[in-house]
């Protein structure tokens, strides 16, 4: 099994919050859950408000049987259209692929 963590530290912009912009990408992000099939687990995370404000903001953390699958998931249309969105309201990202 491979697990992908990525995060992304948002900002203000669009006219939204940085926590506004989150929960519209945990909204968004939510139509590649359904979409793409090779995910087998996959959920969204928000920071604590309460903790530093330099942490990334949001991270989506997603299963796969293999790291095909996990190839798949990237060129698959509904996260490439989630990469168009996220990429208006991040200032950074990181990102881990490991097997578990």
């Amino acid at each position: 099994m491979i697990k992908h963590i990525v995060m992304f530290k948002l900002c203000d912009t669009n006219g939204k919050s940085e926590y506004e912009n989150a929960a519209e990408a945990k909204e968004r992000f939510n139509d590649v859950l359904k979409n793409v099939p090779q995910i087998k687990k996959g959920e969204v995370v928000f920071n604590s408000q309460e903790a530093p404000q330099d942490n990334y903001t949001i991270s989506l953390i997603c299963d796969f049987d293999t790291i095909d699958d996990l190839n798949a998931y990237q060129v698959h249309p509904a996260h490439k259209k989630f990469g168009q969105f996220i990429s208006t309201v991040k200032i950074s990202r990181a990102c881990i692929d490991y097997e578990f």
